[in-house]
């Protein structure tokens, strides 16, 4: 879109200064003019839209069931954690702080051209312990309530039987899953990362230290998802924003206005 606003702008631009003078009065725009100059405006008020204000997302895999499903487009606030240039991503202005319990869309680490959505368990200077599936924050655990069973089907067409919790962080309350004969974490799955050394793994899960500046970010289908356990912490520079409202579910239109806690 960037590109596309480059260009109908260059074009706009040009004739607005140059070809237009030259033209002879009474002869219409030739349609190499027109049609970028018509797109110009409708493109440049797109684009402000979704680099401040608003912009959509459509949830590609299944890491943060049962709170989001395979499908749904969801709207992302982009000033909820600050004012940020487009493109470059440089923070002109502070507005709030991620909070715990929130759910938060950000550029992937490892690959900042690919945006992930998971929910914020860490916030700086935060120890993050998560052993035999019980979460624990600066040493205090997270209560769990059963909630029931969910079943579901996994690309591939694997069959998932989970547990579905209950869990509050913060002033957010949502369910999670979990898979009792899944290990908290795949070891062989952990890459190296910046400061992994804040990180101490074993066969029953791990200890981690959020640096200062980062967050810990988890999906609510704890044993399907690749998080913070795997890639490790989510840079401030990083964050896009934060989901608020599903919009759209062609095969659910009950989930169409449901907001997203």
């Amino acid at each position: 879109m960037f590109l596309l606003l480059v260009f109908t702008g260059a074009i706009w631009l040009v004739d607005h200064f140059v070809l237009r003078k030259r033209r002879e009065r009474g002869l219409p725009e030739p349609w190499w003019i027109e049609y970028p100059k018509s797109f110009f405006p409708v493109i440049l008020i797109v684009f402000l839209l979704r680099s401040f204000l608003v912009e959509p997302f459509k949830i590609p895999s299944g890491s943060m069931l049962p709170t989001l499903l395979v499908g749904d487009f969801i709207l992302v606030n982009k000033f909820s954690y600050g004012v940020r240039l487009p493109i470059v991503n440089i923070k002109l202005a502070d507005i709030n702080q991620p909070k715990r319990g929130e759910v938060m869309v950000f550029r992937y680490p490892e690959n900042p051209s690919l945006d992930y959505i998971k929910r914020v368990v860490g916030l700086p200077g935060d120890r993050i312990d998560y052993k035999n599936k019980r979460l624990r924050i600066n040493g205090e655990e997270i209560k769990l309530m059963p909630d029931g069973e969910y079943n579901y089907v996994e690309t591939g067409l694997n069959f998932v039987a989970a547990q579905r919790l209950m869990e509050q962080l913060g002033e957010h309350r949502h369910a999670i899953l979990v898979q009792p004969e899944v290990s908290s974490v795949q070891l062989g799955g952990v890459h190296v990362f910046p400061y992994r050394d804040n990180c101490a793994y074993n066969d029953n899960g791990f200890i981690c230290t959020v640096p200062p500046g980062h967050y810990f970010m988890m999906g609510d289908n704890r044993d399907s998802s690749s998080d913070s356990r795997y890639w490790g912490f989510v840079p401030d520079a990083n964050i896009v924003g934060k989901a608020f409202l599903i919009w759209w579910n062609f095969d659910n239109f009950k989930r169409i206005g449901q907001s997203i806690k």
